[in-house]
C-alpha cells in the first residue's frame, strides 16, 4: 500500500496528513470551547457529530447486551429498528449535505486543505459502503430473529462485525473531518463559509 492509499483507507490510517494539520495546530481541539467562533455552524458540526457517536454507541451496546442475553429478541427489535433507521439515513443524509454543499465551498475558501476534502469525500464513498452492509446485516438479523437460536446467533455475529467495523471507520472519520473543518470555520468565521 503506498502512501496515497494509506491516508486514504480510514480503516488504517492515524489521521490526517501532516500538511493538512496547519489549522488545527493553531487552534488545537483543547481550545475550541473557548473560541468565539465555536456557536452556529462549528457548533453545530460538534453537536451532529456528537448524536453519531453516541448512535453509534448505542447500538454497539445493544447489540451486545442481546448477545449476552441482556434482552430477549422481541424487545431488542423494538428498540433497534428506529434507531439504526435514524442512525443511517441520518448519517447518509449529513454526508450528502457535506459533500454537496460545504466541501466544495470550504475547499474554495481554503485552497491548501482541497486534497483533505477529497481524503472526506473518499471516506463518505466507504462509509456509505459499510452503511448498506451494515443495513442488509442488519434486515438479515432482524428476520433471523424470528427463526432458530443458531440463526439468530449467525445473524446477531454478522450484524456486531458489521457494526464495529461502521463505528470504527466512523469514528476515525469524524476525528478527522473536525480537524479539518472546526479549526478553519474558527479562523475564518461562518459568513466567509457558509455555502451560497
Amino acid at each position: 500500500m503506498n502512501d496515497m492509499q494509506a491516508e486514504l483507507d480510514l480503516m488504517k490510517r492515524a489521521g490526517l496528513p501532516e500538511d493538512l494539520r496547519f489549522l488545527v495546530q493553531k487552534y488545537p481541539r483543547e481550545n475550541w470551547a473557548a473560541h468565539h467562533n465555536i456557536g452556529g455552524m462549528a457548533g453545530m458540526w460538534l453537536q451532529r457529530h456528537g448524536m453519531f457517536r453516541e448512535l453509534g454507541g448505542m447500538l454497539t451496546g445493544g447489540i451486545a447486551d442481546y448477545r449476552e442475553g441482556r434482552t430477549n429478541a422481541n424487545e431488542f427489535a423494538q428498540w433497534f429498528a428506529p434507531r439504526l433507521n435514524f442512525f443511517l439515513g441520518n448519517l447518509d443524509g449529513h454526508h450528502n449535505v457535506e459533500d454537496q454543499h460545504y466541501f466544495p465551498a470550504f475547499a474554495r475558501a481554503e485552497t491548501r486543505l482541497k486534497r483533505g476534502f477529497d481524503i472526506l469525500d473518499a471516506d463518505h464513498h466507504m462509509i456509505h459502503e459499510a452503511l448498506e452492509m451494515n443495513a442488509e446485516t442488519a434486515n438479515g438479523f432482524l428476520r433471523a430473529l424470528k427463526e432458530n437460536e443458531d440463526k439468530r446467533r449467525f445473524a446477531a455475529d454478522a450484524y456486531a462485525d458489521a457494526n464495529q467495523r461502521l463505528v470504527a471507520m466512523l469514528t476515525r472519520h469524524l476525528d478527522d473531518e473536525e480537524d479539518l473543518i472546526i479549526p478553519l470555520i474558527l479562523d475564518r468565521g461562518d459568513a466567509a463559509l457558509v455555502p451560497h
